[in-house]
Parts: structure tokens; sequence; C-alpha cells
């Protein structure tokens, strides 16, 4: 497989408005979060020093403080203080890992999905057949089921129906505001993302697919039912391709690669650019 052409990066100028848009939202969550800007400031000095000493090493050749210092800006005394720290790693929390495992295989494994695919309702135990116990050791024998189960139950991810099974809740698929696990698909997915636009900018012909369908004037009573149906259909489509990569792990040896596939959805009230608003509907990359 051939590598992808680099085209040049565009002018440092014309990303200034796109990337004060960006930066905007994460500005908001900072201020409320109480990362003031010299915080932020040491932050993006050690990013840029990391970035600059792994991204843009040149092959066969030891990265210097020199080098580092012009790619950045940043003095080479702070270069020298901050380089050597190692490339940045995303560690995944046990919590997160272990539930989102056992959710996918809830909602993908052919014994644990009704026929319209929806995860179905588990005794807690079984002789033969799905239960909750089996979706748990299927994935983990380093965890007691029921250990599982109260977590789950005193979060919400579960609740007990009628007949006491155990019934998965939407609020599996949305961690909880603020939470560790929230935080940690926040930067995931985020990351994945900017990842994706940054390359497709940067090569030649765009690798990764980045579309939104978009549509502004609308009534807000509008703006709230497509958001609705937009949900559903994005929900189907993120249940059928974990069911497919599901099925398809069953028998991939393993590696090193990762894939990530992601939908967001967004609506706002905002103040319209000119006396008329126009809509412009379609898919934008």
């Amino acid at each position: 497989m051939s590598e992808p052409t680099p085209r040049l990066a565009p002018d440092a100028g014309a990303l200034q408005a796109p990337l004060a848009r960006l930066l905007r939202p994460l500005v908001r969550l900072f201020v409320r979060s109480g990362i003031t800007f010299p915080a932020l400031t040491d932050l993006l000095r050690e990013l840029y020093v990391n970035v600059a000493e792994y991204d843009f090493a040149l092959p066969g050749k030891d990265q210097t403080d020199s080098r580092v210092s012009l790619l950045t800006g940043i003095h080479r005394k702070e270069v020298r203080r901050l380089r050597g720290a190692g490339a940045p790693v995303s560690a995944v929390p046990a919590a997160v890992s272990r539930t989102s495992r056992i959710i996918a295989r809830w909602v993908a494994a052919p014994d644990f999905t009704e026929a319209d695919g929806r995860p179905k309702p588990l005794k807690r135990a079984a002789e033969t057949g799905p239960s909750f116990e089996s979706l748990v050791a299927s994935v983990t024998r380093d965890l007691r089921p029921r250990a599982v189960l109260d977590e789950w139950l005193d979060r919400g991810l579960v609740t007990l129906d009628a007949e006491e099974r155990i019934v998965l809740a939407e609020a599996a698929f949305v961690p909880s505001g603020g939470g560790s696990q929230q935080l940690y698909y926040f930067g995931r997915n985020l990351h994945d993302h900017i990842a994706a636009a940054v390359t497709n900018i940067l090569e030649e012909k765009p690798r990764f697919f980045e579309r939104a369908v978009h549509y502004d004037g609308l009534s807000p009573e509008l703006a709230r039912r497509l958001e609705g149906r937009a949900r559903e259909i994005a929900m189907e489509a993120l249940q059928q391709a974990n069911r497919e990569a599901h099925a398809a792990c069953e028998t991939d040896p393993g590696g090193d690669a990762r894939w990530n596939f992601g939908i967001y959805i967004y609506a706002e009230e905002a103040p319209q650019a000119g006396p008329e608003a126009t809509r412009r509907p379609g898919p934008k990359a």
C-alpha cells in the first residue's frame, strides 16, 4: 500500500478563524472548570515540544533542542527542560474498558440480542441460554457478575423488569455528565474527529470519511424534531456497525491497529447572519 501524498499545509493566517471557532467551546469548558490561561499555556508548551520531538523527527537523525526550538518558537532552555517526557499515552480507565466491552457484546452478539437487533432482557443466571452471568463471564473472568450488576444498577445502566430480568438502559450508551468515563470519551472522540479532519487537510486526497448534513434558518420546533430523528438514525447506524465489527473480531488474529466510528449531532438557536436566513442543505466535508 503506497503512502498518502502530502500537500502543503494551509497558511497560518487562514487557520486563525476556524481555529478560533473550534476552540471557543473548549475555552468555555476551561473557564467553567477553572483551567486558567497560564495553566493552559503550560499544557500547550509541553504539547508543542512533545509533538515537535516525536512527530517531526527526521528519519535517521536524532532530534535536537535547536530544531525543536525552531519548529515551536519555544526557547531552547525550555525545550531542554520539557523534552524526554515521552509520547503522551491515552490510558483507558479500567472501568471504561470493562463496561464498554460487556455492553458491546450485549448489543452485538447473536446470543444476547433479539431478531431485530435489540439487546435481550437477561436472567441473572441460567443453566442454559443467555444470562447476565454468562454475558460477563464471556468478557472477563476477573469480576463477579453480581458485583458488575450492583455497580450497573447503581449507575442506572440497567434496570430490572417485572420478571426480575436485567434490561439494558439507554443510559448505558451515554456516560454520566462530567464523570471519568465521559471525560475519557470526550478526549478520545474529539481527538479522533480532529485527527481525521487534519489528515484530510494535509493529504492530497481526503483519507477519512468526514461529512455533515446541516440546515440553517430553521424554527426551533423543526430543529428539535430533526435532532430527535437524527438520534434514531445514528443509533441504528452505531448498532449495525458494532454488530459487524463484533462478528469480524471473532476471527481476527489481532494486532496494533484500532478503528473508531463516531457520530455527533448538534443543534442550537443562533442569531441569524443577516436579515434573511438562507437554508443551505447538503453534506459538507
